[in-house]
């Protein structure tokens, strides 16, 4: 079985992440798919960044949500790189990988969800080069309502067996559990239930070998190099 390998917030063992430069340094080692946060901002745009707040990783201050683009545009993450919007990630990957969008904070899955029905229609994006994933389950079942057909990702850090009853309410396609939580039983489980497993976050080869044998469908990683 072919492992889906995905680049956490770009390649974020190695550089800023969820930046442009960090997800194109993802692409360059040869990844099936990136993983990706986003909050909606003061003025309506979705930015990819993973906090909340812009402290920990640029050098601003404040809630993403209480700024326009504009002045998320004027922070530097790591002092020399750029908040991106999510569709300037859409335009760089251009189809080609799939992209996992994580809806990190609050009214996100409404602009989501009309930015891929835009990719789709103009831009020859196929739904399967989706998946939404939320810990929020009001914005994933908010994404199921707006639209059918979108790929959802159940993310737990709890309990594998809530994901995925909580995955047949919403039609999801995959299960998303932390690397703490996963067993080779409650894959199978998963498996049974018709959902695909992604795994986060898997950094160190050990852990990425035992995944492995796990039978998992995908594994997301810091350093995705390591998963080749």
């Amino acid at each position: 079985m072919n492992l889906l390998k995905i680049g956490h917030r770009g390649a974020k063992g190695h550089l800023a992440e969820n930046t442009l430069e960090s997800i194109q340094k993802a692409l360059d080692f040869g990844v099936d798919a990136i993983e990706i946060d986003v909050h909606r901002c003061k003025t309506g745009e979705l930015v990819v960044i993973h906090d909340f707040t812009l402290d920990r990783t640029t050098n601003g201050s404040g809630e993403i949500a209480k700024k326009s683009l504009d002045e998320l545009k004027s922070f530097k993450v790591e002092d020399k790189f750029e908040i991106p919007l999510l569709i300037e990630v859409l335009d760089l990957i251009e189809g080609k990988y799939t992209i996992n969008v994580e809806l990190k904070g609050l009214n996100t899955a409404a602009a989501t969800s009309e930015i891929i029905k835009q990719y789709i229609s103009e831009r020859n994006w196929k739904y399967e080069d989706f998946i939404v994933s939320s810990f929020q389950k009001n914005e994933l079942f908010q994404m199921r309502k707006l639209d059918k057909n979108v790929p959802l990702g159940i993310l737990s850090k709890a309990s594998v067996t809530e994901a995925i009853e909580l995955g047949k309410l919403l039609n999801a396609s995959a299960i998303h559990p932390s690397l703490g939580i996963i067993t080779r039983d409650n894959v199978k489980a998963s498996h049974e239930a018709g959902f695909k497993v992604n795994v986060w976050t898997v950094n160190e080869p050990d852990d990425i070998a035992r995944i492995r044998d796990f039978g998992v469908d995908g594994i997301i990683s810091d350093f995705p190099d390591r998963l080749f």
